[in-house]
């Protein structure tokens, strides 16, 4: 019997991780659905009975880098002692993670998908909702400092999130242009000058 046109099987996980790269480097609307389909080594078929179109296998690559590698810059900040040793933390991973040797540069959240068309809007949504998630995850170690003292009161929490998040982002665009990894462990080090002691942290400096 012949085999023409019978859909390829595959490992999900390893042809979601050649999407992911794909998307990653390219970007989503750059990436036409054949390039997509040669880079997972199936055919557009199966790719569409699989994953139902290319939104949909978008949002899959996405959630692939997010509970893999992307899920430690959720976690670095609850890894220090301190808040402020967690955000260094967060900062040194990113500066690794942006310029890993054999992927591509930056971080896929902020390149993968930096402008759409409205037709797409839905996926900058979803992106967005995943990075507000993430913001979330570190105001509430931030809540933690301001509960222990380690950071004053009045520090504005979310607009010190924000911040942190326009630096990530920045380092990723940096990445992209061919930055070092020193060069974003400078940026993030720069960033943490910022940090908001509290007023027995200030008296113990002096």
């Amino acid at each position: 019997m012949s085999q023409r046109g019978r859909p390829k099987k595959f490992e999900r996980e390893k042809v979601l991780e050649a999407a992911m790269l794909l998307f990653w480097e390219r970007g989503f609307e750059q990436a036409s659905v054949d390039e997509v389909a040669e880079a997972m080594g199936i055919c557009t078929s199966s790719l569409y009975s699989s994953f139902g179109d290319k939104e949909a296998l978008f949002l899959a690559a996405v959630d692939h880098y997010r509970t893999g590698d992307g899920i430690r810059y959720d976690t670095a900040v609850n890894e220090g002692k301190t808040a402020k040793e967690g955000f260094a933390k967060l900062f040194e991973f990113a500066a690794a993670e942006m310029t890993r040797p054999g992927r591509p540069k930056g971080c896929m959240l902020t390149l993968a998908l930096p402008t759409c068309s409205p037709r797409y809007d839905s996926l900058q949504q979803e992106l967005d909702r995943l990075r507000d998630v993430q913001t979330a995850i570190w105001v509430k170690r931030l809540k933690e400092a301001v509960r222990t003292g380690e950071i004053r009161k009045s520090t504005d929490l979310e607009l010190l999130a924000a911040y942190f998040r326009t630096t990530l982002c920045g380092m990723s665009l940096q990445a992209r242009a061919g930055a070092t990894k020193k060069t974003l462990l400078d940026i993030g080090k720069l960033a943490l000058q910022v940090w908001p002691s509290s007023p027995a942290e200030k008296l113990r400096d002096i």
